[in-house]
């Protein structure tokens, strides 16, 4: 594999590492939308290529009609955050144990995570010498430092 090629991905996996959620926040609304479009798409492949208001309306909501269902017939606030909260860190938690677990059981282990820090800590490593130098660093990528913005919440894992 060439070097560039290997560079591109160690700082890809570096970055992956990290979980950097400023991408997934900037696309959340194209995110949405193709989910809405793929619910909408089943739905009428379901029903032969036409659906009711009341098809549209589970295919749109059923889960947050579903947390309603579950709080009382009300949602507050802190419920809904609480419910998407945990939802996104869920997701971020299944690409995290998707990226580090090598066996493919679903865990995650030292090993894996050293596995992997040997990994890319070696495509960095250009000359092979023990360290990674400023040098061997990818260019021009702000490698390391992770954009902030005001709403950022830095106590959260990202």
């Amino acid at each position: 594999m060439r070097k560039s090629t290997k560079l591109a991905l160690a700082f890809a996996a570096l970055a992956g590492a990290v979980g950097t959620t400023a991408y997934a926040e900037n696309n959340a609304s194209a995110k949405m939308r193709e989910g809405m479009m793929a619910r909408l798409d089943k739905a009428m492949s379901d029903s032969d290529g036409a659906i009711t208001f009341d098809q549209f309306s589970d295919a749109m909501n059923a889960r947050l009609k579903k947390l309603v269902a579950d709080n009382g017939g009300k949602l507050t606030v802190a419920q809904l955050a609480d419910a998407l909260e945990k939802a996104r860190f869920e997701r971020m938690a299944r690409r995290i144990i998707a990226r580090y677990d090598t066996k493919g059981d679903g865990t995650l282990t030292t090993d894996d995570i050293t596995g992997r820090e040997k990994k890319v800590f070696a495509m960095l490593d250009k000359n092979n010498d023990g360290k990674i130098e400023k040098s061997e660093l990818p260019k021009g990528h702000g490698f390391g430092h992770h954009r902030q913005s005001d709403d950022d919440d830095s106590d959260t894992m990202q």
